[in-house]
């Protein structure tokens, strides 16, 4: 592969000039997204908007005389530099006009004109479900984030966030135990890993061949504040819904939440304590419209004709995976679901466990995705179509 991220040969010329006059107006100070989408409404291609000239510039709203004066200092030679650094760290930069660029960024407003990948997109990764929430979290922010970063992952959904510490790791980390795909969304350059802690954590995406890093900024990009409000837009357009799941009234998390809704996605949240700080901007969401989510089915409900493509096909023969972490009782009613689907009583029996034992454990087994109960109370494993 050459470093502009298209395959080495005559035929991809075109593209690699395109990606090239994109970055060198991307590396220009004060150009950014919707700068950059006004050149091009105005001049029709990157490369058209490169030739006008700092005259024609400057007719084109919010560029002065600085800004036109950025644009025409940006030399070859930073763009060479910027793509070597790419090719250094493994990174593919894509335009957007480029045919792996994903096609549900393209229609939202400020869209990234360029998009730095380390690692994999996917076709199947137009299947995505967001899952955001609070840096700062509790046990069950951050347990209730990997539940369902894995039963989206199990049901063959590409969970998105932002790599942050907290939740946006945990459901990372959900998708991966199920060997679903995720996509880290950084709000710095992808020269190197923040935070960096969950270096590992990427290395695991990316290496695996489950996913991707994504990033709008130029490869050396610092950490800036600045950068994490702008690139949740990116999340939430990715995603077919955005799940919030722990987030303070004022968060990053209300905010992709505010920009899904936006951009037309569904936006969930999951209750939390009504005392706890950090639940109560998902709590006021739900308030204000925002769909409730508690299980898988929730979510599966509200995306439509997707949605039910992916939901459980009762009739068609699939294979059940057991989640990970269960504890001895739930081991031992899946084993007995094995044999049969039953009713309460005929659990209480086969396992030899309580009944009021049976009655928790199969309510945990339902929320966390592996059971389902039908009518007359009837429980049955849950198997899923392969993705």
């Amino acid at each position: 592969m050459d470093p502009y991220g298209g395959r080495d040969g005559e035929q991809d010329m075109d593209r690699d000039d395109e990606l090239y006059a994109a970055l060198r107006l991307r590396l220009a100070e004060g150009v950014g997204p919707v700068l950059f989408g006004r050149l091009i409404e105005a001049f029709g291609s990157p490369a058209g908007a490169l030739s006008a000239g700092a005259a024609s510039w400057r007719g084109v709203e919010g560029i002065g005389a600085k800004t036109a004066e950025a644009i025409a200092a940006v030399t070859d030679e930073q763009v060479d530099a910027e793509l070597a650094e790419a090719d250094l760290h493994g990174v593919r930069i894509i335009h957007d006009n480029d045919q792996s660029y994903p096609a549900s960024l393209k229609n939202i407003y400020d869209r990234p004109p360029v998009l730095y990948v380390r690692g994999s997109l996917e076709p199947a990764d137009a299947l995505a479900v967001a899952v955001v929430g609070a840096r700062r979290c509790t046990h069950y922010g951050l347990e209730q984030a990997e539940r369902f970063g894995e039963l989206l992952g199990r049901a063959g959904f590409t969970v998105v966030s932002g790599g942050a510490r907290g939740i946006d790791a945990a459901a990372h980390r959900g998708a991966l135990a199920a060997g679903g795909r995720t996509i880290a969304v950084m709000g710095c350059g992808l020269s190197s890993f923040y935070p960096p802690e969950n270096r590992k954590l990427f290395e695991q995406i990316v290496a695996g061949g489950h996913g991707a890093l994504v990033s709008e900024l130029p490869m050396k990009t610092a950490v800036l504040g600045g950068n994490f409000p702008t690139r949740n837009r990116i999340i939430s357009g990715l995603s077919l819904g955005v799940l919030v799941i722990e987030a303070a009234r004022r968060s990053g998390a209300i905010i992709t939440a505010g920009q899904a809704a936006e951009q037309g996605r569904v936006v969930f949240a999951l209750p939390g304590r009504v005392d706890s700080p950090t639940s109560q901007g998902s709590n006021e969401l739900i308030r204000n419209g925002a769909i409730m989510a508690s299980c898988l089915e929730d979510i599966l409900e509200h995306l439509g004709q997707v949605g039910r493509s992916m939901a459980v096909d009762e009739e068609a023969a699939g294979e059940f995976v057991a989640p990970a972490g269960l504890n001895d009782a739930e081991k031992k009613l899946i084993e007995t679901l094995r044999e049969a689907p039953a009713v309460l009583d005929e659990l209480v029996r086969r396992s030899g466990l309580p009944s009021a034992k049976v009655i928790s454990t199969m309510t945990m087994l339902v929320i966390k995705g592996a059971a389902t109960q039908q009518p007359g109370n009837v429980f049955s494993l849950r198997t899923q179509k392969s993705p």
